[in-house]
């Protein structure tokens, strides 16, 4: 399909400062938005909490930089910054566990995120309860709804875009949990909450 294009004084739609108001030559209410504000539209899915594990301690990271990638086994790619204490445990041990709260959490959520593992035990510190995993040295995080144990399997892209390739090997769920309203990142502190379902028919099976 072929778009009409969006041209302002011989340039396109990506090379026009931005921040610039609406380019009158268009018929449409969208004005052009800062580049640095695009991952706040494509933020792929629930802000989840990540578990690593190195023989001092265990800690907590929120993410919501994580995608889908296969379906059976499951694959997941996250990127995990170089910046971050937990970038180097994942990296190290290969394993990891995602957890994924609930609205309930959001609070929780936060303060691990403002504050690093290498200053304090984020689950002694905002009382959340580890549990052992199955399969990997990581622990799961009790108040979670759901926890995926993973391990790496592809770390090619780890060097130029710190995204790591997991498999979930073992999957937990709270099954009385029927509805959870998990919470997605916009940027800055603010979060949209998972609502209401609608189901359509679907080909997919």
């Amino acid at each position: 399909m072929r778009l009409p294009s969006a041209k302002k004084g011989g340039q396109s739609c990506t090379e026009v400062n931005i921040g610039c108001s609406l380019w009158k030559g268009d018929s449409t209410r969208k004005t052009i938005l800062s580049l640095a504000k695009v991952y706040r539209l494509l933020e792929p899915g629930p802000v989840v909490l990540l578990t690593t594990a190195t023989r001092r301690q265990a800690n907590v990271m929120p993410m919501s930089w994580h995608m889908m990638i296969d379906f059976e086994p499951p694959l997941v790619g996250c990127v995990v910054s170089n910046r971050n204490y937990s970038f180097q445990a994942l990296k190290a041990t290969k394993e990891c566990v995602i957890n994924i709260p609930t609205v309930d959490l959001a609070a929780t959520v936060v303060r691990c995120g403002n504050t690093s593992g290498r200053d304090l035990d984020k689950f002694q510190a905002f009382g959340l309860t580890a549990v052992k995993a199955s399969r990997v040295g990581a622990p799961m995080i009790e108040e979670c709804f759901a926890s995926l144990e993973c391990r790496v399997v592809d770390a090619r892209l780890v060097t130029r875009y710190n995204l790591f390739i997991l498999q979930v090997i073992r999957a937990w769920c709270d099954r009385s949990v029927k509805l959870p309203k998990t919470i997605h990142h916009l940027g800055f502190g603010t979060f949209m909450v998972a609502g209401r379902r609608i189901t359509l028919p679907s080909r997919m099976r």
